[in-house]
């Protein structure tokens, strides 16, 4: 199934949040036109945006009528239109454990490297030490839960995966190396080798 016309994702290039749904978007084969939103120049809190996410947050989509934000709900919405479901499993248990990891994505990956990013990347004024710790203590638990496994949730790729890679896989721009755990590396590389992957860029701000 394909839409009428490309969806249109509302994001920041250095946004893991965006690059999730711009990541998937691609696996999926959809056409979309991704629309630059000027994050540092505070786009997302004018009232043209705020229109389509009051919460004044990247990313946003338009497929057609219907407006979504939230990344891990905007995946959900995607593997459940166009997905081959897979992505997104019908059987309740397997169901329940991608919902574990979309929890994670917005909990430990959140609170974790995405926010130590943000201290190196864009001097955010967050607690730099407690988001390190949190990071690591977040990459022990995915070390061990993917010793023995290729990826989060059964055999294949997941959006559990696509929620979880971005912030993950970009984790050493916030000074939170990934050295001491090979089995996330592993992971990383596998989700990287995947067709139609697209990676988010490097930032030039990074160390």
């Amino acid at each position: 199934m394909q839409p009428n016309q490309p969806i249109r994702l509302y994001g920041f290039p250095l946004s893991g949040h965006s690059h999730r749904v711009q990541l998937f978007l691609n696996m999926l084969g959809l056409p979309h036109e991704f629309i630059y939103v000027d994050l540092p120049n505070k786009a997302q809190k004018e009232a043209s945006f705020l229109a389509r996410n009051p919460r004044g947050q990247v990313p946003v989509i338009e497929d057609g009528d219907i407006t979504l934000y939230d990344s891990t709900a905007i995946l959900v919405y995607l593997a459940r239109q166009y997905g081959d479901g897979g992505w997104l499993p019908g059987d309740p248990v397997d169901a329940a454990r991608v919902q574990q990891f979309l929890s994670l994505a917005s909990g430990e990956v959140l609170e974790g490297p995405a926010k130590a990013r943000m201290v190196k990347l864009f001097n955010a004024p967050l607690d730099y030490q407690q988001a390190k710790e949190k990071a690591f203590s977040l990459l022990q638990l995915l070390d061990a839960h993917l010793a023995g496994r290729n990826f989060l949730v059964g055999t294949r790729p997941t959006i559990a995966d696509i929620a979880c890679y971005s912030y993950v896989a970009h984790a050493p721009e916030g000074g939170v190396s990934l050295d001491a755990y090979p089995h996330v590396r592993g992971w990383v590389a596998r989700i990287e080798s995947l067709p139609d992957f697209v990676p988010m860029p490097a930032s030039p701000l990074a160390a």
